[in-house]
């Protein structure tokens, strides 16, 4: 099968050219809208740094022995429970109404759903556009065999069991240039760009395994309670009990140390 050359002028290129104006586009755009970003507050980098801690300690928890584990995660419990790194300690029992009645919560919680928006919006314009004006297209055969575990992601809309796998249809063209201009948006636009779709997507996958919405406030009294919980259940087990008899069999001197103090 020989592929039409103007499939690759018309179709091929025009697509992928779109998707990178339209994410220096959405770069540009996100930028106007959300402005600076606000300077953040001590007290709101302590709840940060605090939880980060917990999380570390269970983490790294076989780094340290016994007695520096139980020290720690006594101290940190006993943080968490009483509300020492909150912020408004007063408001220990703020519910949901109490977090977004502040103002700058507020204002966070609007900046992630115009983020959200602007990531969404055009991305299902293009995904439209591509299934109403190219539905069925092959637009590329790569130049290496590929398994058929691959023939699902790569002919994506196209109904055909017997083609070869290195054909790409339209769609799936689409989804490797979502997931593939994130180093080409690196380059034009800087690390700290906002036009990677595949990062909103897995931010939006996080907060809802948390049941959190997007731009939503975060309680920190419940991660705090949450943390302690999972500090309390942790079994510990130190990586150097008993280093010296572990080190010794490895290298076979247990057993001649054994024989010479049988002789």
């Amino acid at each position: 099968m020989f592929l039409d050359p103007a499939i690759r002028d018309w179709v091929l290129f025009p697509i992928t050219v779109i998707m990178v104006l339209v994410g220096v586009f959405r770069h540009q755009l996100t930028i106007l809208m959300t402005g600076e970003p606000p300077k953040a507050d001590t007290k709101d980098l302590r709840q940060g740094k605090a939880l980060m801690r917990g999380q570390v300690l269970a983490q790294n928890k076989s780094y340290i022995p016994a007695s520096a584990f139980v020290e720690r995660k006594q101290y940190l419990c006993d943080a968490y429970e009483k509300g020492t790194y909150l912020k408004n300690k007063a408001s220990k029992e703020q519910n949901a109404a109490n977090l977004m009645a502040d103002p700058k919560n507020m204002e966070v919680m609007m900046d992630g759903m115009k983020k959200q928006m602007m990531g969404i919006v055009p991305q299902t314009l293009i995904m439209g556009w591509i299934q109403f004006f190219f539905s069925g297209f092959i637009l590329i055969k790569l130049p290496f065999p590929l398994g058929v575990r691959f023939k699902q992601m790569l002919q994506s809309g196209i109904m055909t069991p017997n083609m070869d796998v290195k054909w790409v249809s339209s769609l799936s063209w689409y989804f490797i240039n979502l997931f593939g201009l994130r180093g080409v948006f690196s380059l034009i636009l800087g690390g700290e760009n906002s036009a990677d779709g595949t990062r909103d997507m897995a931010a939006m996958s996080t907060m809802g395994a948390m049941g959190q919405q997007p731009g939503q406030p975060q309680d920190y009294n419940k991660l705090f309670l949450s943390m302690k919980d999972n500090l309390s259940i942790i079994y510990h087990e130190w990586d150097l009990d008993n280093i010296e008899q572990r080190v010794l069999v490895k290298y076979g001197k247990q057993a001649r140390l054994f024989k010479s103090a049988r002789k």
